[in-house]
Protein backbone atom coordinates (compact mmCIF):
# COMPACT_ATOMS: atom_id res chain seq x y z
CA UNK A 1 0.00 0.00 0.00
CA UNK A 2 1.10 3.54 -0.71
CA UNK A 3 -0.17 7.10 -0.65
CA UNK A 4 -1.25 8.71 -3.90
CA UNK A 5 -2.09 12.33 -4.69
CA UNK A 6 -4.71 12.74 -7.38
CA UNK A 7 -5.32 16.13 -8.94
CA UNK A 8 -9.00 16.85 -9.59
CA UNK A 9 -10.57 19.03 -12.31
CA UNK A 10 -11.69 21.46 -9.65
CA UNK A 11 -8.06 22.15 -8.81
CA UNK A 12 -8.13 20.28 -5.50
CA UNK A 13 -5.89 17.36 -4.64
CA UNK A 14 -7.28 14.06 -3.28
CA UNK A 15 -5.11 11.96 -1.00
CA UNK A 16 -5.74 8.24 -1.34
CA UNK A 17 -4.45 4.96 0.03
CA UNK A 18 -3.86 2.66 -2.93
CA UNK A 19 -3.12 -1.05 -3.01
CA UNK A 20 -1.43 -2.89 -5.88
CA UNK A 21 -2.31 -6.59 -6.02
CA UNK A 22 -2.02 -8.92 -9.02
CA UNK A 23 -0.90 -6.04 -11.19
CA UNK A 24 -4.03 -4.03 -10.47
CA UNK A 25 -4.36 -0.77 -8.54
CA UNK A 26 -7.24 -0.40 -6.12
CA UNK A 27 -8.20 2.64 -4.03
CA UNK A 28 -8.55 1.37 -0.47
CA UNK A 29 -9.57 4.68 1.06
CA UNK A 30 -9.74 8.34 0.13
CA UNK A 31 -8.48 10.25 3.12
CA UNK A 32 -9.71 13.65 1.91
CA UNK A 33 -9.13 16.46 -0.58
CA UNK A 34 -8.17 20.13 -0.46
CA UNK A 35 -6.77 23.00 -2.51
CA UNK A 36 -4.65 24.19 0.40
CA UNK A 37 -1.13 22.77 0.35
CA UNK A 38 -0.82 22.62 4.16
CA UNK A 39 -4.08 20.68 4.34
CA UNK A 40 -2.86 18.32 1.64
CA UNK A 41 0.37 17.73 3.59
CA UNK A 42 -1.69 16.96 6.69
CA UNK A 43 -3.83 14.45 4.74
CA UNK A 44 -0.67 12.75 3.48
CA UNK A 45 0.66 12.35 7.00
CA UNK A 46 -2.70 10.99 8.11
CA UNK A 47 -2.71 8.44 5.28
CA UNK A 48 0.80 7.36 6.16
CA UNK A 49 -0.30 6.93 9.77
CA UNK A 50 -3.22 4.71 8.69
CA UNK A 51 -0.90 2.50 6.65
CA UNK A 52 1.63 2.35 9.46
CA UNK A 53 -0.88 1.47 12.20
CA UNK A 54 -2.48 -1.20 10.03
CA UNK A 55 0.95 -2.76 9.64
CA UNK A 56 0.41 -3.64 6.03
CA UNK A 57 -2.55 -5.91 6.83
CA UNK A 58 -4.26 -5.45 3.50
CA UNK A 59 -6.72 -8.27 4.07
CA UNK A 60 -8.09 -6.48 7.11
CA UNK A 61 -8.52 -3.28 5.13
CA UNK A 62 -10.41 -5.04 2.39
CA UNK A 63 -12.64 -6.95 4.80
CA UNK A 64 -14.50 -3.78 5.82
CA UNK A 65 -17.40 -2.45 3.88
CA UNK A 66 -16.73 1.24 4.32
CA UNK A 67 -13.65 3.47 4.57
CA UNK A 68 -14.85 4.59 8.00
CA UNK A 69 -14.85 1.03 9.29
CA UNK A 70 -11.42 0.54 7.78
CA UNK A 71 -10.06 3.56 9.62
CA UNK A 72 -11.59 2.41 12.92
CA UNK A 73 -10.11 -1.07 12.61
CA UNK A 74 -6.70 0.31 11.72
CA UNK A 75 -6.87 2.71 14.68
CA UNK A 76 -7.81 -0.01 17.13
CA UNK A 77 -5.18 -2.35 15.77
CA UNK A 78 -2.51 0.20 16.55
CA UNK A 79 -3.45 0.59 20.23
CA UNK A 80 -1.26 -0.75 23.02
CA UNK A 81 -1.98 -1.56 26.67
CA UNK A 82 0.05 1.45 27.74
CA UNK A 83 -2.48 3.75 26.06
CA UNK A 84 -5.42 2.44 28.10
CA UNK A 85 -5.52 3.55 31.73
CA UNK A 86 -7.84 3.21 34.71
CA UNK A 87 -8.96 6.80 35.22
CA UNK A 88 -11.98 6.29 37.50
CA UNK A 89 -10.21 6.98 40.81
CA UNK A 90 -8.82 10.26 39.51
CA UNK A 91 -12.11 11.26 37.87
CA UNK A 92 -14.12 10.64 41.04
CA UNK A 93 -11.85 10.92 44.06
CA UNK A 94 -9.39 13.31 42.40
CA UNK A 95 -12.23 15.72 41.64
CA UNK A 96 -13.38 15.69 45.27
CA UNK A 97 -9.76 15.95 46.49
CA UNK A 98 -9.43 19.24 44.59
CA UNK A 99 -12.89 20.53 45.47
CA UNK A 100 -12.23 20.15 49.20
CA UNK A 101 -8.99 22.11 48.82
CA UNK A 102 -6.45 19.32 49.33
CA UNK A 103 -4.94 20.13 45.95
CA UNK A 104 -3.25 23.03 47.74
CA UNK A 105 -0.75 20.52 49.16
CA UNK A 106 2.10 20.79 46.60
CA UNK A 107 3.08 17.12 46.71
CA UNK A 108 1.90 14.79 43.91
CA UNK A 109 2.60 11.78 46.15
CA UNK A 110 0.09 13.05 48.70
CA UNK A 111 -2.62 13.08 46.06
CA UNK A 112 -1.70 9.63 44.73
CA UNK A 113 -1.62 8.04 48.17
CA UNK A 114 -4.94 9.52 49.33
CA UNK A 115 -6.71 8.46 46.13
CA UNK A 116 -5.12 5.00 46.31
CA UNK A 117 -6.33 4.69 49.94
CA UNK A 118 -9.89 5.34 48.73
CA UNK A 119 -9.83 3.24 45.56
CA UNK A 120 -7.37 0.46 46.35
CA UNK A 121 -6.35 0.47 50.04
CA UNK A 122 -3.28 -1.74 50.43
CA UNK A 123 0.19 -1.49 51.95
CA UNK A 124 2.62 1.16 50.72
CA UNK A 125 4.66 -1.47 48.87
CA UNK A 126 1.57 -2.71 47.02
CA UNK A 127 0.52 0.88 46.40
CA UNK A 128 3.70 1.33 44.35
CA UNK A 129 2.65 -1.60 42.16
CA UNK A 130 -0.92 -0.31 41.91
CA UNK A 131 0.16 3.17 40.80
CA UNK A 132 2.41 1.79 38.08
CA UNK A 133 0.15 -0.97 36.81
CA UNK A 134 -3.11 0.94 36.70
CA UNK A 135 -2.12 4.60 36.60
CA UNK A 136 1.18 4.46 34.74
CA UNK A 137 2.86 6.37 37.59
CA UNK A 138 6.35 5.15 38.46
CA UNK A 139 7.19 5.68 42.14
CA UNK A 140 9.98 4.15 44.19
CA UNK A 141 9.06 2.82 47.63
CA UNK A 142 12.01 4.76 49.05
CA UNK A 143 10.43 7.94 47.67
CA UNK A 144 7.18 7.14 49.47
CA UNK A 145 9.00 6.59 52.75
CA UNK A 146 10.92 9.86 52.38
CA UNK A 147 7.64 11.67 51.77
CA UNK A 148 5.99 10.03 54.79
CA UNK A 149 8.90 11.15 56.97
CA UNK A 150 8.15 14.80 56.22
CA UNK A 151 4.36 14.74 55.73
CA UNK A 152 3.34 15.07 59.36
CA UNK A 153 5.77 17.89 60.19
CA UNK A 154 5.19 19.82 56.96
CA UNK A 155 1.54 19.46 56.00
CA UNK A 156 -0.47 17.92 58.87
CA UNK A 157 -1.74 21.24 60.23
CA UNK A 158 -2.83 22.42 56.78
CA UNK A 159 -4.53 19.09 56.04
CA UNK A 160 -6.45 19.06 59.34
CA UNK A 161 -7.57 22.65 58.84
CA UNK A 162 -8.91 21.85 55.36
CA UNK A 163 -10.90 18.93 56.77
CA UNK A 164 -12.26 21.06 59.62
CA UNK A 165 -13.27 23.89 57.27
CA UNK A 166 -15.04 21.40 55.03
CA UNK A 167 -17.07 19.98 57.91
CA UNK A 168 -17.87 23.48 59.15
CA UNK A 169 -19.11 24.48 55.68
CA UNK A 170 -21.45 21.47 55.61
CA UNK A 171 -22.68 21.66 59.20
CA UNK A 172 -22.73 25.41 59.69
CA UNK A 173 -22.35 25.99 63.43
CA UNK A 174 -20.75 23.10 65.28
CA UNK A 175 -22.84 22.83 68.44
CA UNK A 176 -22.39 19.13 69.22
CA UNK A 177 -19.30 16.91 68.86
CA UNK A 178 -18.89 13.17 69.35
CA UNK A 179 -15.72 11.57 70.68
CA UNK A 180 -14.50 8.02 70.91
CA UNK A 181 -11.31 5.97 70.90
CA UNK A 182 -10.21 2.91 68.98
CA UNK A 183 -7.06 0.83 68.80
CA UNK A 184 -4.87 0.20 65.76
CA UNK A 185 -2.58 -2.79 66.00
CA UNK A 186 0.78 -3.47 64.36
CA UNK A 187 2.08 -6.63 62.76
CA UNK A 188 5.49 -6.11 64.36
CA UNK A 189 5.84 -7.42 67.91
CA UNK A 190 8.35 -4.93 69.31
CA UNK A 191 7.15 -2.09 71.55
CA UNK A 192 8.55 1.44 71.68
CA UNK A 193 7.59 4.82 73.13
CA UNK A 194 4.37 4.96 71.06
CA UNK A 195 3.48 1.37 70.23
CA UNK A 196 2.45 -0.38 73.42
CA UNK A 197 0.61 -3.58 74.29
CA UNK A 198 -2.70 -2.62 75.89
CA UNK A 199 -6.39 -3.45 75.91
CA UNK A 200 -7.17 -4.10 72.24
CA UNK A 201 -10.59 -3.36 70.77
CA UNK A 202 -9.50 -5.42 67.74
CA UNK A 203 -8.85 -8.53 69.84
CA UNK A 204 -5.09 -8.39 69.09
CA UNK A 205 -3.90 -8.51 72.70
CA UNK A 206 -0.39 -9.74 71.89
CA UNK A 207 0.30 -7.02 69.32
CA UNK A 208 1.58 -3.55 70.15
CA UNK A 209 -0.93 -0.83 69.33
CA UNK A 210 -1.66 2.86 69.35
CA UNK A 211 -4.82 4.64 70.48
CA UNK A 212 -6.65 6.81 67.95
CA UNK A 213 -9.00 9.47 69.30
CA UNK A 214 -11.49 10.83 66.77
CA UNK A 215 -13.75 13.86 67.12
CA UNK A 216 -16.62 14.23 64.65
CA UNK A 217 -19.62 16.48 64.25
CA UNK A 218 -23.19 15.58 63.42
CA UNK A 219 -23.57 12.83 60.78
CA UNK A 220 -19.95 11.87 61.32
CA UNK A 221 -18.25 14.80 59.60
CA UNK A 222 -14.60 15.00 60.72
CA UNK A 223 -13.48 17.61 63.24
CA UNK A 224 -10.04 16.36 64.31
CA UNK A 225 -8.02 13.48 65.67
CA UNK A 226 -5.02 12.63 67.80
CA UNK A 227 -2.94 9.54 68.52
CA UNK A 228 -1.77 8.28 71.91
CA UNK A 229 0.40 5.53 73.34
CA UNK A 230 -1.15 2.09 73.12
CA UNK A 231 -1.49 1.59 76.87
CA UNK A 232 -2.95 4.99 77.78
CA UNK A 233 -6.30 5.12 79.61
CA UNK A 234 -8.82 6.31 77.04
CA UNK A 235 -10.58 8.52 79.56
CA UNK A 236 -7.49 10.74 79.74
CA UNK A 237 -7.54 11.61 76.03
CA UNK A 238 -10.75 13.60 75.50
CA UNK A 239 -9.89 16.85 77.23
CA UNK A 240 -6.41 17.20 75.64
CA UNK A 241 -7.93 16.58 72.19
CA UNK A 242 -10.70 19.12 72.76
CA UNK A 243 -8.27 21.75 74.02
CA UNK A 244 -5.94 21.29 71.06
CA UNK A 245 -8.69 21.56 68.45
CA UNK A 246 -10.35 24.48 70.21
CA UNK A 247 -7.01 26.30 70.32
CA UNK A 248 -6.30 25.65 66.62
CA UNK A 249 -9.72 26.43 65.14
CA UNK A 250 -11.57 28.52 67.71
CA UNK A 251 -14.11 25.73 68.03
CA UNK A 252 -15.77 27.17 71.12
CA UNK A 253 -17.30 24.83 73.68
CA UNK A 254 -19.79 22.52 71.97
CA UNK A 255 -21.78 19.85 73.79
CA UNK A 256 -19.57 16.76 74.06
CA UNK A 257 -21.23 13.37 73.55
CA UNK A 258 -19.33 10.22 74.56
CA UNK A 259 -19.85 6.66 75.68
CA UNK A 260 -20.15 5.88 79.38
CA UNK A 261 -16.99 3.76 79.35
CA UNK A 262 -14.90 6.73 78.18
CA UNK A 263 -15.42 9.21 81.01
CA UNK A 264 -15.00 8.73 84.73
CA UNK A 265 -16.54 10.99 87.37
CA UNK A 266 -13.23 12.86 87.61
CA UNK A 267 -13.15 13.46 83.87
CA UNK A 268 -16.69 14.84 83.92
CA UNK A 269 -15.67 17.26 86.66
CA UNK A 270 -12.69 18.32 84.53
CA UNK A 271 -14.98 18.95 81.54
CA UNK A 272 -17.29 21.07 83.68
CA UNK A 273 -14.31 23.00 85.08
CA UNK A 274 -13.28 23.84 81.50
CA UNK A 275 -16.79 25.10 80.71
CA UNK A 276 -17.97 22.18 78.54
CA UNK A 277 -21.43 20.68 78.47
CA UNK A 278 -21.68 16.92 78.08
CA UNK A 279 -23.99 14.01 77.38
CA UNK A 280 -22.69 10.57 78.30
CA UNK A 281 -24.20 7.15 78.78
CA UNK A 282 -24.98 6.28 82.40
CA UNK A 283 -24.78 2.93 84.19
CA UNK A 284 -28.03 3.25 86.09
CA UNK A 285 -27.63 -0.10 87.88
CA UNK A 286 -24.44 1.24 89.47
CA UNK A 287 -26.20 4.18 91.09
CA UNK A 288 -26.81 4.43 94.83
CA UNK A 289 -29.71 2.48 96.31
CA UNK A 290 -31.65 5.72 96.85
CA UNK A 291 -31.30 6.74 93.18
CA UNK A 292 -32.14 3.24 91.96
CA UNK A 293 -35.28 3.23 94.05
CA UNK A 294 -36.35 6.55 92.50
CA UNK A 295 -35.63 5.25 88.98
CA UNK A 296 -37.74 2.10 89.41
CA UNK A 297 -40.58 4.05 91.03
CA UNK A 298 -40.82 6.63 88.21
CA UNK A 299 -40.29 3.98 85.53
CA UNK A 300 -43.68 2.50 86.45
CA UNK A 301 -45.38 5.66 85.22
CA UNK A 302 -43.80 6.07 81.78
CA UNK A 303 -44.72 4.48 78.47
CA UNK A 304 -42.77 3.39 75.41
CA UNK A 305 -40.29 6.07 74.20
CA UNK A 306 -40.92 8.27 77.21
CA UNK A 307 -38.42 9.39 79.84
CA UNK A 308 -37.80 11.46 82.94
CA UNK A 309 -34.97 13.37 84.61
CA UNK A 310 -33.54 13.11 88.11
CA UNK A 311 -31.36 15.85 89.56
CA UNK A 312 -27.93 14.86 90.85
CA UNK A 313 -26.10 17.38 92.95
CA UNK A 314 -22.62 16.41 91.81
CA UNK A 315 -23.05 15.93 88.07
CA UNK A 316 -26.19 17.53 86.65
CA UNK A 317 -29.16 15.44 85.56
CA UNK A 318 -29.70 11.71 85.16
CA UNK A 319 -32.01 11.05 82.21
CA UNK A 320 -33.80 7.70 82.08
CA UNK A 321 -35.87 6.49 79.12
CA UNK A 322 -37.96 3.39 78.45
CA UNK A 323 -38.18 1.46 75.19
CA UNK A 324 -40.41 -1.55 74.60
CA UNK A 325 -38.08 -2.73 71.87
CA UNK A 326 -35.12 -2.57 74.26
CA UNK A 327 -37.15 -4.42 76.90
CA UNK A 328 -37.69 -7.33 74.53
CA UNK A 329 -34.01 -7.35 73.60
CA UNK A 330 -32.90 -7.30 77.26
CA UNK A 331 -35.31 -10.09 78.16
CA UNK A 332 -34.33 -12.23 75.19
CA UNK A 333 -30.62 -11.86 75.94
CA UNK A 334 -31.09 -12.79 79.58
CA UNK A 335 -33.17 -15.88 78.76
CA UNK A 336 -30.50 -17.12 76.35
CA UNK A 337 -27.80 -16.55 78.95
CA UNK A 338 -29.77 -18.31 81.67
CA UNK A 339 -30.47 -21.24 79.37
CA UNK A 340 -26.75 -21.73 78.83
CA UNK A 341 -26.08 -21.49 82.58
CA UNK A 342 -28.79 -24.04 83.43
CA UNK A 343 -27.39 -26.43 80.84
CA UNK A 344 -23.89 -26.13 82.32
CA UNK A 345 -25.18 -26.55 85.87
CA UNK A 346 -27.02 -29.70 84.86
CA UNK A 347 -23.92 -31.13 83.19
CA UNK A 348 -21.71 -30.24 86.16
CA UNK A 349 -19.45 -28.02 84.06
CA UNK A 350 -19.62 -25.03 86.42
CA UNK A 351 -17.36 -24.63 89.43
CA UNK A 352 -17.10 -21.97 92.11
CA UNK A 353 -14.45 -20.21 89.97
CA UNK A 354 -17.25 -19.26 87.59
CA UNK A 355 -19.02 -17.19 90.23
CA UNK A 356 -18.24 -13.59 89.27
CA UNK A 357 -19.97 -10.51 87.89
CA UNK A 358 -19.07 -11.13 84.26
CA UNK A 359 -22.11 -11.34 82.00
CA UNK A 360 -24.90 -13.58 83.23
CA UNK A 361 -22.59 -15.28 85.75
CA UNK A 362 -23.84 -12.60 88.16
CA UNK A 363 -26.93 -14.77 88.66
CA UNK A 364 -24.91 -17.71 90.06
CA UNK A 365 -24.67 -18.42 93.76
CA UNK A 366 -23.25 -21.14 96.03
CA UNK A 367 -25.44 -23.40 98.14
CA UNK A 368 -23.60 -24.93 101.02
CA UNK A 369 -20.00 -25.48 100.04
CA UNK A 370 -20.17 -27.13 96.62
CA UNK A 371 -23.59 -26.79 95.00
CA UNK A 372 -23.96 -24.06 92.37
CA UNK A 373 -27.40 -22.75 91.45
CA UNK A 374 -29.08 -19.72 89.90
CA UNK A 375 -30.24 -17.02 92.28
CA UNK A 376 -33.82 -16.55 91.08
CA UNK A 377 -34.23 -13.48 93.28
CA UNK A 378 -31.49 -11.68 91.34
CA UNK A 379 -33.13 -12.74 88.09
CA UNK A 380 -36.46 -11.25 89.13
CA UNK A 381 -34.77 -8.03 90.22
CA UNK A 382 -32.96 -7.78 86.88
CA UNK A 383 -36.26 -7.95 84.98
CA UNK A 384 -37.26 -4.65 86.59
CA UNK A 385 -34.55 -2.86 84.60
CA UNK A 386 -35.51 -4.21 81.18
CA UNK A 387 -36.02 -1.46 78.61
CA UNK A 388 -34.45 1.28 80.75
CA UNK A 389 -31.45 3.29 79.61
CA UNK A 390 -29.68 6.16 81.34
CA UNK A 391 -27.81 9.30 80.26
CA UNK A 392 -25.89 11.86 82.29
CA UNK A 393 -25.88 15.50 81.22
CA UNK A 394 -25.21 18.95 82.62
CA UNK A 395 -27.22 20.64 79.85
CA UNK A 396 -30.72 22.11 80.06
CA UNK A 397 -31.79 20.30 76.88
CA UNK A 398 -35.18 18.55 76.88
CA UNK A 399 -35.10 14.81 77.52
CA UNK A 400 -35.92 13.96 73.89
CA UNK A 401 -33.10 16.16 72.59
CA UNK A 402 -30.58 14.63 75.00
CA UNK A 403 -31.54 11.16 73.82
CA UNK A 404 -31.44 12.14 70.14
CA UNK A 405 -27.96 13.63 70.50
CA UNK A 406 -26.68 10.52 72.25
CA UNK A 407 -28.19 8.27 69.60
CA UNK A 408 -25.99 9.97 67.02
CA UNK A 409 -22.97 8.49 68.78
CA UNK A 410 -23.26 5.59 66.35
CA UNK A 411 -21.90 7.96 63.70
CA UNK A 412 -18.44 7.80 65.24
CA UNK A 413 -18.68 4.02 65.43
CA UNK A 414 -19.50 4.14 61.73
CA UNK A 415 -16.46 6.38 61.15
CA UNK A 416 -14.21 3.79 62.77
CA UNK A 417 -15.86 1.03 60.78
CA UNK A 418 -15.28 2.91 57.52
CA UNK A 419 -11.67 3.54 58.46
CA UNK A 420 -11.02 -0.08 59.38
CA UNK A 421 -12.93 -1.77 56.54
CA UNK A 422 -13.32 0.50 53.51
CA UNK A 423 -10.05 2.40 54.04
CA UNK A 424 -8.21 -0.48 55.77
CA UNK A 425 -6.32 1.73 58.16
CA UNK A 426 -5.18 -1.38 60.08
CA UNK A 427 -2.97 -3.28 60.54
CA UNK A 428 -0.21 -0.66 60.46
CA UNK A 429 3.06 -1.92 59.01
CA UNK A 430 5.25 1.08 59.90
CA UNK A 431 7.37 1.31 63.01
CA UNK A 432 8.78 4.84 62.81
CA UNK A 433 6.61 7.40 64.58
CA UNK A 434 6.64 9.91 61.70
CA UNK A 435 5.45 7.29 59.24
CA UNK A 436 2.75 6.09 61.61
CA UNK A 437 1.51 9.67 61.98
CA UNK A 438 1.62 10.15 58.20
CA UNK A 439 -0.37 6.95 57.67
CA UNK A 440 -3.12 8.21 60.01
CA UNK A 441 -3.05 11.64 58.34
CA UNK A 442 -3.60 10.11 54.88
CA UNK A 443 -6.44 7.97 56.21
CA UNK A 444 -8.04 11.04 57.84
CA UNK A 445 -8.03 12.91 54.51
CA UNK A 446 -9.40 9.83 52.75
CA UNK A 447 -12.21 9.65 55.32
CA UNK A 448 -13.05 13.33 54.71
CA UNK A 449 -13.34 12.72 50.96
CA UNK A 450 -15.36 9.55 51.65
CA UNK A 451 -17.87 11.62 53.66
CA UNK A 452 -18.24 14.15 50.84
CA UNK A 453 -18.87 11.34 48.35
CA UNK A 454 -21.40 9.82 50.75
CA UNK A 455 -23.15 13.19 51.04
CA UNK A 456 -23.34 13.61 47.25
CA UNK A 457 -24.66 10.08 46.72
CA UNK A 458 -27.40 10.58 49.32
CA UNK A 459 -28.26 14.05 48.03
CA UNK A 460 -28.66 12.75 44.46
CA UNK A 461 -30.33 9.48 45.53
CA UNK A 462 -27.74 7.49 43.62
CA UNK A 463 -28.88 4.15 45.01
CA UNK A 464 -25.40 2.84 45.79
CA UNK A 465 -22.84 3.27 48.56
CA UNK A 466 -19.37 4.87 48.58
CA UNK A 467 -17.89 1.37 48.70
CA UNK A 468 -19.76 0.47 45.52
CA UNK A 469 -18.61 3.76 44.00
CA UNK A 470 -14.98 2.79 44.68
CA UNK A 471 -15.58 -0.52 42.92
CA UNK A 472 -17.07 1.26 39.91
CA UNK A 473 -13.95 3.41 39.51
CA UNK A 474 -11.82 0.30 38.97
CA UNK A 475 -13.29 -0.23 35.48
CA UNK A 476 -13.59 3.36 34.26
CA UNK A 477 -11.02 3.62 31.47
CA UNK A 478 -9.39 6.34 29.40
CA UNK A 479 -7.46 6.17 26.12
CA UNK A 480 -4.31 8.21 25.55
CA UNK A 481 -4.12 9.11 21.86
CA UNK A 482 -1.58 11.15 19.91
CA UNK A 483 -2.93 12.48 16.56
CA UNK A 484 -1.11 11.69 13.31
CA UNK A 485 -0.05 15.31 12.90
CA UNK A 486 2.17 14.96 15.96
CA UNK A 487 0.17 17.44 18.04
CA UNK A 488 -0.27 17.11 21.80
CA UNK A 489 -1.60 13.79 23.08
CA UNK A 490 -5.17 13.77 24.33
CA UNK A 491 -7.07 11.50 26.72
CA UNK A 492 -10.40 10.11 25.60
CA UNK A 493 -12.81 8.87 28.30
CA UNK A 494 -14.25 5.55 27.16
CA UNK A 495 -18.00 5.00 27.34
CA UNK A 496 -19.22 4.12 30.83
CA UNK A 497 -22.07 1.88 31.91
CA UNK A 498 -25.16 3.64 33.35
CA UNK A 499 -24.05 3.24 36.99
CA UNK A 500 -20.57 4.61 36.27
CA UNK A 501 -22.02 7.49 34.26
CA UNK A 502 -24.31 8.36 37.15
CA UNK A 503 -21.35 8.40 39.57
CA UNK A 504 -19.31 10.54 37.18
CA UNK A 505 -22.15 13.04 36.68
CA UNK A 506 -22.79 13.34 40.44
CA UNK A 507 -19.17 14.06 41.33
CA UNK A 508 -18.58 16.46 38.46
CA UNK A 509 -21.53 18.70 39.18
CA UNK A 510 -20.95 18.70 42.96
Amino acid sequence: MFVRKKRNKSGSVSVQIVDKSNGRYRVVETIGSSQDQEKVDFLIRKAQHVIRTCGGRQSELFSFRTPEETAVRCFLGGLSNEQIRVIGPELVFGTLFDRLGFGAIPEPLFRHMVIARLAHPVSKVKTVDYLYRYQGIAVEISGIYRFLDKLNDTYKDAVERLAFEYSKSVLGRILVVFYDMTTLYFEAEDEDDLRKVGFSKDGKFQHPQIMLGLLVGEKGYPIGYDIFEGNVFEGHTLLPTLKKIRRKYGLGRPVVVADAALLSRENLKALVAEGYSFIVGARIKNESDAIKEKILEQAKRIKDQEGFALAKADSGRLIVTYSERRRKKDSYGRERGLARLRKKIKSGMLTKEHINNRGYNKFLTLKGSVEISIDETKVKQDYLWDGLKGYMTNTDLPVAEVVENYRQLWQIEKAFRISKTDLRIRPVYHYRRKRIEAHICIAFVAYTIYKELERLLEQNRAGFSPRRAAELTHTMYGLDHRPADGSRAERIILKMDPEQQSLYNITQKG
